[in-house]
C-alpha cells in the first residue's frame, strides 16, 4: 500500500539525523535495517526511525523533506523532541511485511 512519508533516522549514539522520504516507510524501514543500500545512512549506520510524518500525496512528502532538510539541526532535534523526546526507534516492534 503507498503511503507517502517522510521520516528521520539516527544512528545508536543519536549523533546523526538522516531524512528521508518514501512511498512505503515499512518497507524502507526494513531496507535500512538490514543495509539493503549503500550510502549515506549505511555509512553513519542510520537505522533507528526517530522521526517521521505521513502524507496523502508524494509531491506533499517531497515538499517536505525538503523544507525540513535545509533547516538547521537544532530545528530538526525540536521536532524529534517534541513528539519523541527520548529518540526511541519508532520502529523496534513494527512487523515487516516486505
Amino acid at each position: 500500500m503507498k503511503n507517502p512519508s517522510v521520516y528521520f533516522l539516527t544512528n545508536k549514539n543519536n549523533t546523526v539525523i538522516y531524512i528521508g522520504v518514501t512511498s512505503n516507510l515499512n518497507k524502507r524501514i526494513y531496507e535500512h535495517k538490514n543495509g539493503k543500500y549503500e550510502g549515506f545512512s549505511y555509512k553513519y549506520n542510520c537505522n533507528k526511525l526517530i522521526y517521521y510524518e505521513q502524507f496523502s500525496t508524494m509531491n506533499d512528502a517531497i515538499s517536505r523533506e525538503k523544507q525540513l532538510k535545509s533547516g538547521n539541526r537544532k530545528k530538526k532535534e525540536d521536532l524529534i523532541n517534541k513528539e519523541n523526546p527520548n529518540w526511541l526507534d519508532l520502529s523496534e516492534n513494527w512487523l515487516f511485511n516486505i
